[in-house]
Formats: structure tokens, C-alpha cells, sequence
């Protein structure tokens, strides 16, 4: 197959075999990142690519489906059975996807929804004025608090009850605490709203049974299908029995045409992987390393947004260190650490400039790393972040982070195979 694709476009199979040696040799430390299993990629991969199969299970538009029909159950089963879900839709093609689609399936156009804010560890799709959520809906947006940068659910309350938004959001892309979803859920009574969260950033973490669950609470639950659920980049939608005809009927025919069987394939392999014991040792591993690696963070004179993490991520704050988030993120890709530039609550430099990073454990965690390795990646960090601008030391630090990777081997049989014919023995 991959010499077929070397000869068929060799400009894609660079590409490929590039990417691949990237994620292979460097350390994956986006807290929105992992790497799936073999079995998920074989399953992506497949000649379900195929298939059209508008509509669902046993009631679709085309023929031909009775073999994806069988996927796409045991996608929503075993989602249903991992989440403990009245109804599951695996279609969406994205969190996106799931968030707009579940958006409509509670409220209409023009009602108003109270989440988050992007600025104070929310999502884009959570309101922010540029997306088709701030754009579609009235948005009032609730923050952290400004001493103890966690949320003030008294506060959240009382905000609630002052603008009774239709729809109550919650769920984050850069927030490293727990959520407790007892005080949305009572509020949202209170006031008559129907209440949602996006758990995207810690589905796995739920799953794995160490983060209350959000679906024993909220009407409607949505996810992506990648980060700490280590599966296939897409979406999914849990809610209670008397919504699903309404999320069904929102996502096809309302949002979406034919899904992508391909990923429902993968998804269904993912949640199969996920309902595993194994998984739940992985989950508590990716917790232990974050906090390790908050530990070594902090004694190394950085500040923690919060003052630390209860999950997969650490938001850092550069300012004692004098540095800003795009500088730090180009320092550590070129020291072989792949981050991103993060806000900080009530941060004062531009969304392009920032004053902190995000970090997450869940892909080293995926490639065998523990407590003691955090450490180690803990002092590079530290090491770079103390002379981003040396080159001769950045590229030290690249050898030792190569050396690290060497001993938590990824994909190595796929590296192999995808390399170009004249390379391969």
C-alpha cells in the first residue's frame, strides 16, 4: 500500500512519512493530542470510506449499509454503555459539529446561552462572537475568579439567575479542574434552562470513572472522540431518551449529510478500547503525570494557573520568567516539545502573543511514560524556557528529548513501511 502511494504521489507520501518521524521524535505535550491505536487507524483507513449512508441504522437512504449498520451500532452501544447514556448519535463529524447540532436540539435561534468565555479557559464554540455560536445565539459569558482562577459556582449562579439564559453551558479547552456539575444542574432547574456541558478535553478522564460524570446531570452531553478518549478526530452526542429524535433529527438531516462510516468504524474500535480495564490505568497514569509535572514546574520558579491541575492539562503563566506564550511555543518546537500559546485568565496581551502555555500529558502518558519522565521533561522545559533564544542549547536539549523517544517507541513498524522505496533495505 505505502509503495503504491510513493508512486502514485510521492509529494503526499513525503508528507506522510514527515508527519509521521515528527510525531515519532518529538514529545506531544498539546493537551488536545494523542495517538490512537493501530486498530483505530486500520479501522479509519478502510474501505468504509467508500460507503454513503445517509439516515441511520436500519432506516437510511441508501442501500448497500447493512455492513456499516453493524459499526455504527457498536458505536452507539458501546458509547452509550462507556458513558452510562440513555441515546448516543456518533455521527458528528467534530466537537463543532456536536456542539452546533446540540445547541439546536434544546433552544432555538436567537435564545440565550450562558457559558464560559474563550479568555478564561472556554471554547470557541462556547459563544465567542466570531463563531457560529456568538453569532446565532444572545451569549452571556461567565469567568473564573480572579483570586482563585477556579470557578465560583455561587457566582455562576447568581449570574445565571440574574440573565436566565435558556441554555447552560459548561466544559472547557484550557481550565485544569475539576467541574462539579451539581450546581449547574440545580440552577438550571431553578430557572427553568436546559443545561449542557462539552466534556471534549475530559471524556476520557469520565470514562475511566476519575471525573464526575456530566451525563447523570445534564440533558445533553457532547464530546469529541480524540484527546484523553484516545480515538479517531470527530465527535458524539449523549443525551437522555426523550432527546434523541430531536439530536437525531439535528445533526441528519438538519447539519449533516452522509456521516463518515470510516470514523464511525474507528470510533466504535476506540470506545471498545476505552471500556477496557487497561484504560482506566492509562486515565489515573495521564492524572499522576500531569501533577508531576506541575511539581517540577513550579519548583522550578513557573506559576500555575490555579495553582495546579486535577486533570490532563496545566495552564502555565510565563510572566515570572519575563516570556510570552508565542516565544515559549516556538522555543519548545524547536527544542523538539510540541505545545501551543495559551491565554491566561484576565490576561493582558493579545490572543496571538499570550502570556502562558498549555500543556497535557495524555500522548507521552499513550507512549509509556510515567511520573519520573515528567520530571525529566519537566527540567527541559524549564532549560528552554530559561534561554529560549540559544540556539546551540535548544538543539542539545532536541537530542535528548530524541533519546527520550527512543526509549517510548510510536508507530515504529509505520515508520518503516511508509519510508520511500530507494530508503528501504
Amino acid at each position: 500500500m505505502s509503495l503504491s502511494l510513493w508512486k502514485s504521489d510521492p509529494e503526499v507520501a513525503r508528507v506522510l512519512e514527515n508527519e509521521t518521524r515528527r510525531q515519532v521524535e518529538t514529545l506531544e505535550m498539546i493537551a488536545s493530542e494523542n495517538f490512537v491505536s493501530e486498530a483505530v487507524l486500520e479501522a479509519q483507513g478502510s474501505v468504509l470510506t467508500n460507503k454513503y449512508a445517509e439516515g441511520y441504522p436500519g432506516k437510511r437512504y441508501y442501500g448497500g449499509c447493512e455492513h456499516v449498520d453493524v459499526t455504527e451500532e457498536l458505536a452507539r452501544q458501546r458509547a452509550c454503555k462507556l458513558f452510562g447514556a440513555d441515546h448516543a448519535n456518533v455521527q458528528p463529524h467534530s466537537g463543532a459539529s456536536a456542539n452546533i447540532a446540540a445547541f439546536y436540539s434544546v433552544v432555538n435561534h436567537g435564545q440565550k446561552m450562558m457559558a464560559l468565555s474563550l479568555d478564561h479557559g472556554g471554547h470557541l464554540t462556547h459563544g465567542h462572537k466570531v463563531n457560529f455560536s456568538g453569532k446565532h445565539f444572545e451569549i452571556v459569558h461567565y469567568g473564573v475568579d480572579e483570586k482563585t482562577e477556579r470557578l465560583d459556582y455561587k457566582a455562576i449562579q447568581e449570574m445565571a439567575r440574574e440573565h436566565k439564559p435558556d441554555l447552560l453551558v459548561t466544559g472547557y479547552s484550557a481550565y485544569p479542574r475539576a467541574i462539579d456539575f451539581a450546581p449547574f444542574r440545580e440552577v438550571a432547574d431553578e430557572i427553568g434552562a436546559k443545561f449542557l456541558v462539552d466534556m471534549a478535553h475530559f471524556a476520557g478522564l469520565v470514562a475511566a470513572g476519575v471525573h464526575q460524570n456530566p451525563v447523570e446531570y445534564a440533558d445533553i452531553v457532547t464530546t469529541t472522540t480524540h484527546k484523553t478518549l484516545r480515538g479517531p478526530r470527530g465527535g458524539l452526542i449523549l443525551c437522555k431518551e426523550e432527546l434523541a429524535k430531536a439530536v437525531d433529527r439535528s445533526i441528519f438531516p438538519g447539519f449533516q449529510g452522509g456521516p463518515l462510516e470510516h470514523v464511525v468504524a474507528a470510533k466504535a474500535v476506540a470506545f471498545g478500547e476505552a471500556l477496557k480495564p487497561e484504560f482506566k490505568v492509562y486515565i489515573e497514569q495521564v492524572v499522576k503525570n500531569a501533577q508531576a509535572l506541575a511539581e517540577t514546574l513550579v519548583a522550578g520558579g513557573l506559576r500555575l494557573v490555579s495553582g495546579g491541575t486535577d486533570n490532563h492539562l496545566l495552564l502555565v503563566d510565563l510572566t515570572p520568567m519575563n516570556l510570552t506564550g508565542n516565544v515559549a511555543e516556538e522555543a519548545l518546537e524547536r527544542a523538539g516539545v510540541t505545545c501551543n500559546k495559551n491565554a491566561i485568565p484576565f490576561d493582558p496581551k493579545p490572543p496571538a502573543v499570550t502570556s502562558g502555555v498549555r500543556l497535557g500529558t495524555p500522548a507521552l502518558t499513550t507512549r509509556g511514560m510515567k511520573e519520573a519522565e515528567m520530571q525529566e521533561v519537566g527540567k527541559m522545559i524549564l532549560e528552554v524556557f530559561k534561554a529560549p533564544e540559544d540556539e546551540a542549547h535548544l538543539k542539545s536539549i532536541r537530542a535528548r528529548v530524541k533519546e527520550m523517544t527512543e526509549q517510548f517507541p510510536l508507530y515504529a513498524d509505520r515508520l518503516k513501511s511508509l519510508r520511500a522505496p530507494e530508503t528501504v533495505a
